[in-house]
């Protein structure tokens, strides 16, 4: 309220003195630049400007999960503010994403989007943020105003406050009164998290496409209805690199065009005039690569703008100042007016070449429409889907603006299908999804949905492999044909109540299949609202009624001192609205009688997750958001040092995100607890953590080259001009692999026999000798995306999933991360069936 009140008397202030527009430094507490500005001073100056200025709108499109605002500051003239709106309408007109004819009053008004710090730790974005609104506004700065009569400008000030308020918080409590740029001090080394991620420790610059976090959601609501024909996202590096801008490094997409690349030149020449005539350092075409689809430089782009990545020397550790290796000091001063320099560089050049923007972005989204860059022209998706991963790909494509439809009526062609990995003679059926590459987002629907990306043989900045029917493990088919099926509108229908018009009396129990998230969430939900609930360890039937392993069997008899039995049971089939079938009787036709031993009795696992110094932020973020926001489900968060309390508890479950652990001090209590009857669920890279414990079985496989000797030349003794090519033969960025599945095993209910696992290392481990393969990649397995030639031969014949029974207990190994960046649909099926079958 105080800090409200001080900006109104300020602003009345201004008002009433006729003062100019406010530098950042006149209205700060400090000089910009001298430190880091608390989030809510930042809000606060961008709100001063906006009500001072008749050049700038400022939006609050959301809020982030600490309620923290997000926010948008439109800037141009006057009168290009007082048609706002008029603006916008007219660009999704040449897009075709509107009905009717542009105004051509408006056509070559150039759109600039300016991203800043979506790592909230790599802070002199957000504060180079406030420098370029005042010399946007200010209308004394003649080249600005120029600029702007035939640009709007859109600022995002801060796309990470969390991230970004954790940072600055830390820092400005925690560095001396004086300078010290001594790197080693505690002011240059932030401790975990880190200010990098988000609340739920993800990072945001990875879920452009996804949409998994709350402010990339709202934040693309908002982009769809500009689309800016530029877009520059402005981040931080290595305190000791020199300033990176575009053009990018290789490898870009096949599907970017010539003109995206050639104008990231042009703009990159047109900021190497301002930083030669300063004598700054810079790089381009180097490290940063246009290939990964959900950067805030490659969906853009994806979307036919300009899209770039700018980096400044600094991030966390370069705080206020810090030394140079050259012997000179970087200042947040410095980093400042680095960004400033580069963001008011890009809203020259638009301003200069709107006409050409304007035009070649009509021409991209025409030829979008008519004549599509890939070789799939059309992706079916099959109608057959479950319910809960049906609804959630709508969403993801509902989120990403691609168009979609009902197919009407049958047909039939030549067609991929994802789950065989190969072309054969398939069919439409009516329900069908059906997507066409024949639309204004025709490029991004290719990238997301093309079976596999073409990867130059280079190291690349991220994963490879991505297509959503993998990910999602759906029943998908792609053909190169543009299918003429006749369409209507898709929507889900609306959930029908399985229990209306039955006669419950008669009912003996309840089925619900095990097909996908929902099926997890709804039994757990179940398991905690003290419902009885069972699973099958196999195939059983009823009637004419077929139920596959892993389904949830609520029986009647289980629940007869259960308050509310029916009435709880029929909520939450309504809340997941999940599939249920009502059985009148016990007696099988196949499969064991509901009194068997088939049908193992569930309860509500405790569980417990290790979080801190050593344990990878991201990953811990992924298993965090999976139970807070998939499942939602009850999870405890302990530090590693706590071990010992998770076994003296009653926990059932731990899990160990990816990470680096030293187990030594804690290898008895926690094998003691596993012995118990605990489970372990140890990810990614923790699995090598455990293969250092003698009672973990795990082994890592043993490279051909430590299997048999060879008359290959000693490596140590190899010339150094090979040394990129030989890194890339081991090299496995990120991938998506084939995995046989042993389709009788809980782990792979409701999957079956094939899973498709992102594999993001070269990391390799041997079958166990005394647990179960549930996951294992065989020889020559299915690829999707680049893999290094050494790391395929040594990724075959080895274990994805696996389980080591310890006593009453057991160690499930997940060997690639399943819940990675939280997208991989099918990969949160599979981390259900940890938690609840086995």
């Amino acid at each position: 309220m105080r800090s409200s009140f001080f900006l109104l008397l300020f602003l009345l202030g201004l008002s009433l003195a006729a003062q100019p527009l406010p530098t950042p430094s006149d209205f700060l507490p400090h000089q910009h630049g001298e430190t880091f500005t608390p989030h809510h001073l930042l809000v606060d100056y961008f709100q001063a400007i906006a009500a001072a200025s008749p050049r700038v709108k400022l939006e609050e499109y959301g809020r982030t999960n600490e309620a923290r605002p997000l926010l948008l500051a439109y800037v141009s003239t006057t009168e290009n503010i007082g048609r706002l709106e008029a603006i916008r309408e007219n660009n999704l007109r040449a897009a075709g994403l509107l009905p009717g004819e542009t105004d051509p009053a408006l056509d070559n008004i150039a759109i600039v989007w300016l991203s800043y710090s979506v790592h909230g730790n790599e802070a002199a974005g957000s504060e180079a943020s406030m420098g370029v609104l005042y010399d946007l506004a200010n209308t004394s700065d003649a080249r600005t105003s120029a600029w702007l009569k035939n640009t709007v400008v859109i600022m995002d000030p801060s796309l990470n406050p969390d991230g970004y308020n954790r940072y600055t918080n830390w820092y400005r409590q925690n560095a001396t009164l004086g300078l010290d740029p001594n790197p080693s001090v505690r002011e240059h080394n932030e401790p975990w998290p880190g200010g990098r991620v988000n609340h739920y420790l993800f990072d945001l610059n990875r879920d452009w496409a996804w949409q998994t976090q709350v402010e990339s959601r709202q934040r693309m609501v908002k982009y769809r209805a500009w689309m800016p024909h530029i877009h520059a996202d402005l981040h931080e590096q290595g305190y000791t690199n020199p300033y990176y801008f575009a053009p990018a490094a290789a490898p870009f997409h096949e599907y970017i065009t010539d003109w995206q690349g050639d104008f990231q030149t042009e703009i990159g020449k047109n900021h190497a005039r301002y930083f030669d005539r300063e004598g700054w350092l810079y790089f381009t075409r180097e490290r940063f690569d246009l290939l990964y689809p959900s950067y805030g430089d490659t969906w853009p782009t994806f979307n036919g703008a300009i899209g770039m990545t700018y980096e400044q020397g600094g991030h966390s550790r370069a705080g206020r100042a810090i030394d140079l290796p050259t012997g000179d000091t970087l200042t947040l001063a410095d980093r400042i007016a680095h960004h400033r320099t580069t963001s008011l560089s890009t809203v020259e050049i638009a301003s200069k070449e709107s006409d050409r923007l304007t035009q070649n972005f009509r021409e991209y989204f025409k030829q979008a429409t008519t004549k599509p860059q890939g070789k799939y022209l059309t992706y079916v998706v099959s109608g057959k889907t479950p319910r809960g991963k049906l609804r959630r790909l709508v969403e993801l494509l509902d989120r990403n603006g691609i168009e979609y439809g009902k197919a009407t009526a049958g047909a039939t062609g030549s067609m991929y299908s994802y789950q065989a990995g190969k072309t054969a003679a398939a069919s439409i059926e009516a329900g069908d999804l059906i997507i066409s590459a024949y639309q204004p987002r025709s490029v991004l629907t290719q990238v997301l949905f093309d079976p596999d990306a073409v990867v130059e043989d280079s190291v690349t900045y991220d994963i490879t492999g991505w297509s959503v029917p993998l990910a999602y493990g759906l029943e998908a088919y792609a053909s190169q044909q543009r299918m003429t099926v006749k369409t209507e509108p898709f929507s889900l229908p609306a959930f029908a109540d399985p229990f209306a018009g039955k006669d419950l009396t008669k009912a003996y129990a309840y089925v619900v299949p095990w097909t996908n998230l929902s099926s997890a969430a709804f039994l757990g939900d179940l398991l905690q609202a003290g419902i009885n609930a069972r699973t099958a360890s196999g195939d059983f039937q009823f009637g004419e009624q077929e139920f596959s392993r892993g389904s949830i069997v609520i029986n009647k008899g289980d629940n007869r001192k259960t308050k509310d039995f029916t009435a709880t049971v029929r909520r939450l089939v309504q809340q997941h609205e999940v599939a249920l079938h009502v059985l009148e009787t016990g007696f099988s036709v196949a499969g064991g009688d509901l009194g068997s031993s088939v049908y193992d009795l569930k309860a509500a696992p405790k569980v417990a997750v290790v979080a801190g110094e050593g344990v990878n932020p991201n990953q811990f973020g992924q298993v965090w958001y999976y139970f807070e926001q998939d499942l939602k489900y009850p999870l405890s968060v302990f530090h590693l040092e706590d071990l010992g309390d998770v076994a003296d508890g009653d926990y059932d479950v731990l899990i160990l995100p990816e990470g680096r652990y030293n187990l030594s001090s804690s290898a008895e209590a926690l094998t003691g607890w596993i012995r118990a009857g605990g489970r372990l669920i140890a990810i990614g890279s923790a699995n090598r953590s455990l293969g250092r414990v003698e009672a973990f079985t795990l082994a890592s496989k043993e490279s051909e080259e430590e299997k048999e000797e060879t008359d290959a030349p000693d490596p140590r003794l190899l010339p150094h001009a090979g040394a990129e090519r030989r890194f890339i033969a081991g090299f496995n960025p990120g991938a998506i692999v084939g995995v046989e599945m042993d389709a009788t095993y809980p782990l792979s209910f409701g999957i079956g026999k094939q899973y498709f696992s992102l594999k993001t290392g070269s990391s390799a481990y041997d079958y166990l000798e005394d647990g179960v393969n549930a996951g294992r990649v065989r020889t020559a397995p299915f690829i999707s995306g680049f893999v290094g030639s050494q790391v395929k031969t040594e990724l075959e014949e080895t274990l994805v999933f696996g389980v080591q029974n310890m006593g009453r207990g057991e160690v499930v190994y997940l060997i690639d991360n399943p819940l990675y960046r939280g997208f991989w649909e099918q990969g949160k099926l599979l981390f259900g069936n940890v938690l609840f079958q086995l």
